[in-house]
């Protein structure tokens, strides 16, 4: 018997788009199954035995192989696959081939760790909030932050989603004046939220570094560059908690 896969995995792992944006065409209506259209993002699929085809487009069942690129993004960079403003993307910093997707975003002005896949189940598991994957950014702050104001953004922060949940905050060394710290945060969904976080308390930043996403961080990687991530890096993407 030919086993079934969720029709947006099918389409991401073709190289079609990525999981979420599957999604959205299937919803949309730009996708068939055998002949008939499917808005149910649910729909399982025998890719074997099914004709796929999207805005007509017969999509080949032959799959592509998954690959996770590790990229240390540079300030002046977007993290989409196009920008309609013609700003630098981080696509011209990976290979071309296989099609490969960011991982969540990256603002253009926050450097670092950034995760290039075509594998759509991964990319769920390390963006969605049930996973609660923790994120490590190094911040430097102008001058020298109050305990009162680091006190507050570790027990939470209100923003207009709703309280943060609890930070882990930690001075790590003072540079000509101005004050690196080092912040974890274990939730998604929020966006920009360090430099929201931050703004509450009027910390000025100088410079925002993720170093780390879920298991995958940056190590020696240098700006501008990208390494393939660790069998061991991708099988520890684990289950809901």
């Amino acid at each position: 018997m030919t086993d079934s896969i969720k029709l947006h995995s099918f389409l991401a792992h073709a190289g079609v788009a990525s999981r979420r944006t599957s999604e959205k065409l299937i919803a949309d209506g730009f996708v068939t199954v055998n002949g008939t259209v499917t808005n149910n993002v649910a729909t399982r699929i025998r890719p074997e035995k099914d004709v796929v085809a999207v805005r007509g487009k017969k999509i080949s069942s032959i799959q592509v192989p998954y690959v996770y690129y590790i990229l240390n993004k540079p300030v002046g960079y977007v993290s989409t696959a196009r920008d309609p403003d013609g700003r630098r993307t981080v696509m011209s910093l990976v290979p071309s081939s296989p099609r490969v997707y960011p991982v969540g975003r990256l603002d253009i002005d926050t450097e670092g760790l950034l995760i290039l896949t075509n594998d759509g189940d991964l990319a769920y598991r390390m963006t969605h909030a049930k996973f609660e994957m923790q994120k490590t950014y190094r911040v430097l702050i102008q001058g020298a932050p109050g305990n009162t104001a680091l006190n507050a953004m570790r027990a939470g922060v209100l923003l207009k989603e709703g309280v943060t949940g609890p930070t882990e905050i930690e001075i790590e060394q003072h540079d000509h004046g101005n004050t690196w710290i080092r912040i974890t945060i274990h939730e998604g969904g929020r966006n920009r939220q360090v430099r929201r976080m931050c703004a509450q308390f009027d910390l000025q930043i100088l410079r925002l570094i993720r170093v780390s996403h879920g298991p995958f961080s940056l190590n020696e990687l240098r700006p501008g560059t990208w390494r393939l991530a660790t069998k061991t890096e991708v099988a520890t993407v684990g289950t809901p908690k």
